[in-house]
């Protein structure tokens, strides 16, 4: 134990108030069955295990004794390729029954559970002067690893109880209000999709008007009132009488030429941050444009590219500012949709499975680099509705998105102040109040 000089508080070394050990190391045919795993992504994404681990693994009862998961268990990355990803962490914040963990993570055990809140164990160890700790000791010319000599040189700054409780309090608030942001827009946009589904894929207020119904939920009356009352015969089955069939390339501009000079300042959205499910990416950057797809608000991006157009990285661009032009990956498609058709009928299209199920089964190229041509899509149909049902499924799912984005744009401010906040409480220098 030692003061630390800009707090004043008690610093250890990790290995004085933790007992280490490895996780357990599964070969991929005891993946898919048997007791939660917490995975080297879990540790890696989270500052807290997920709530519900996703991996299930076989283990044996002296494994899951050995390698169990505990309240206030702190799990770091073991091995890495690059020096940004060794060493980080994420705090266990409750029992997890049965639960074992990767062996490309160590866990981290408080000798006194009493001693260590996992909030602040989790906002420590993941702060910049912890993080610069850990990143001296891994080097370039091999796979960075984390030994427990490693360990032993790196301290953790605990004050007092109640100290770590008011820190961890303090900024587990903002971050609790940015998840309950995120899970309030992952309603928002599945209720998007589920009207785009039920009016577009399944025609269910069409089906609901035949069968003598006077509404359907959602749909505003005036629009109900306007729809056929029959289906009629089309390439792509029955859909409502007097909706067109057309091509993507006729419904849609696919790659619609954007102007934006060479060498130009812009906003750049790299394949790394595009969305896997929600509609907006987290992050985005300024370069220089250089050789990339361009885009602006209301266009659509699908990654074309294996293994990218399978796990769903879509966007649709509502994040610039007024008339600006961005760019990004030559990976991407951009699609527009034409008139009557509201811009954000292109991105809940291209999150439907019969697209994505299209556009995979049109990839081409030599394993591994497969892709899909903006060509392919332009061939793919749609039942194109009439103008007062396509504007007024705009009119309904617009406001849906506008909250989504407002809530990012909160939930990237309340980042900032929790990313301003946090080296100024765990240093001292700031100070709050015990809770």
């Amino acid at each position: 134990m030692a003061t630390d000089m800009r707090s004043g508080w008690n610093s250890y070394a990790l290995t004085e108030v933790f007992d280490v050990r490895s996780g357990l190391s599964k070969p991929a045919s005891e993946f898919g069955s048997g007791f939660p795993f917490v995975t080297f992504k879990d540790v890696l994404d989270n500052y807290f295990l997920p709530e519900t681990l996703g991996s299930l693994v076989r283990s044996s009862d002296s494994e899951r004794e050995l390698c169990n998961v505990r309240r206030g268990d702190v799990f770091l990355t073991r091995t890495s390729e690059t020096q940004e990803d060794l060493g980080m962490s994420s705090v266990a914040l409750r029992d997890y029954e049965e639960a074992t963990f990767n062996g490309f993570t160590k866990r981290l055990r408080p000798r006194d559970p009493r001693a260590i809140v996992p909030e602040y164990a989790a906002y420590y160890l993941r702060s910049p002067r912890f993080r610069g700790e850990m990143s001296a000791f891994s080097t370039l010319s091999t796979r960075a690893s984390l030994n427990n000599d490693m360990l032993s040189r790196i301290q953790i700054v605990l004050p007092d109880v109640k100290t770590q409780e008011a820190i961890g309090f303090t900024l587990r608030s903002l971050d609790d209000k940015i998840e309950q942001n995120r899970r309030t827009g992952a309603k928002l946009e599945g209720l998007a999709r589920a009207v785009f589904k039920a009016w577009f894929a399944d025609f269910e207020p069409l089906k609901a008007k035949a069968a003598g119904a006077t509404g359907f939920p959602g749909m505003p009356p005036e629009i109900f009132a306007a729809l056929p009352t029959e289906f009629e015969d089309s390439p792509l089955g029955r859909v409502p009488q007097g909706w067109e069939v057309k091509p993507l390339s006729e419904a849609f501009d696919v790659n619609p030429p954007r102007r934006l000079a060479k060498g130009a300042d812009a906003p750049y959205l790299d394949m790394k941050n595009m969305p896997t499910d929600g509609h907006a990416p987290d992050s985005w950057e300024r370069r220089a444009h250089g050789s990339g797809m361009k885009f602006i608000n209301g266009d659509t991006l699908v990654a074309r590219i294996t293994p990218c157009l399978e796990n769903g990285k879509t966007a649709y661009v509502d994040f610039l500012n007024e008339g600006e032009v961005a760019w990004g990956s030559t990976e991407y498609i951009v699609l527009r949709p034409k008139p009557p058709l509201p811009t954000i009928f292109a991105y809940s299209l291209a999150r439907t499975e019969p697209f994505r199920d299209y556009a995979i089964q049109n990839m081409s190229g030599t394993s591994g680099r497969q892709r899909v041509a903006g060509s392919a899509l332009e061939h793919y149909h749609i039942a194109v509705p009439d103008e007062v049902t396509a504007r007024s499924f705009g009119e309904v799912v617009g406001p849906l998105f506008d909250c989504i984005k407002a809530s990012k744009v909160e939930s990237a401010k309340l980042g900032t102040l929790r990313d301003y906040l946090l080296p100024r409480l765990l240093s001292g220098r700031i100070r709050v109040e015990a809770v």
